[in-house]
């Protein structure tokens, strides 16, 4: 009886362990309050996977290693098929077949190594694409588009998470600093990137008439951004739409104020 008792004991889920050792290893058996102490941390009947999970990177470590495997890989892809091309054992218009489609097999097959979809730097990063390629340096419409997201709204999160004590009446998860932050933020960097461009020659701009257009701008994509409307909309999305949509109208209607 004592011995199927010990058996019983050591057959269950928290004592494997215990099962592989010898008789008189019973003795040096953890105590039952350092027991209870290892269940609460790694978890009552899954100390495992709690370890696993307690022992796993975070996600943004993990996914940044990732994206540098992936990178690597890529760029190793191209070089061996360039150098394949250059000592001519493949055709040219084979190899760049070849390489759209192991490159597209390549990004499928690292989705599961990433352990999270980051919507907000993804939909911030479609943006930048969709000026650079609709509009570009020589227009102010994606100048201000890009200025209000990047330090507007940067400047809106960090300055509302430090000061935000005072939220809008309308919008509990905005404050009034960090709206304020976003107006001001927002409108210098445009000035700014504006001046800078004009300094370049891309654009011409008469800055007694376009300092009030900003502001405008401004003030539209500060309304925009606090709308109470992000589970339906990132910000990442509706404030640059907004500010493009307002910026078009108000830049295109008067040609001498952009040249």
């Amino acid at each position: 009886m004592a011995a199927a008792a010990a058996w019983t004991g050591a057959a269950s889920p928290n004592s494997l362990l215990l099962s592989r050792s010898p008789p008189h290893a019973a003795a040096l058996a953890p105590s039952p309050g350092s027991s209870m102490r290892r269940r609460l941390l790694l978890g009552v009947g899954t100390p495992a996977v709690a370890a696993l999970a307690a022992a796993a990177p975070p996600a943004v470590l993990q996914d940044g290693a990732v994206t540098v495997l992936i990178t690597a890989g890529a760029y190793s892809l191209v070089r061996v098929f360039d150098e394949l091309t250059e000592r001519r054992l493949i055709e040219k218009s084979l190899s760049r077949k070849v390489v759209h489609v192991l490159s597209g097999v390549l990004f499928m097959s690292s989705w599961p190594l990433f352990r999270e979809l980051l919507r907000g730097p993804l939909y911030y990063v479609l943006v930048l694409l969709f000026s650079v390629l609709v509009f570009w340096r020589e227009s102010p419409i994606g100048i201000v588009s890009l200025s209000m997201m990047s330090g507007g709204d940067g400047f809106a999160d960090i300055v509302g998470r430090r000061y935000g004590s005072a939220k809008l009446p309308f919008n509990r998860k905005k404050s009034w600093a960090g709206s304020i932050s976003m107006f001001i933020s927002g409108f210098l960097l445009s000035a700014m990137m504006m001046l800078y461009f004009s300094s370049l020659g891309y654009i011409d701009v008469i800055w007694e008439e376009a300092l009030g257009k900003l502001a405008l701008v401004a003030l539209a994509a500060t309304v925009v951004e606090c709308v109470p409307v992000t589970e339906v909309v990132d910000d990442n999305i509706s404030v640059p739409l907004a500010t493009m949509l307002v910026a078009f109208l108000l830049f295109s209607s008067n040609r001498t104020i952009v040249n």
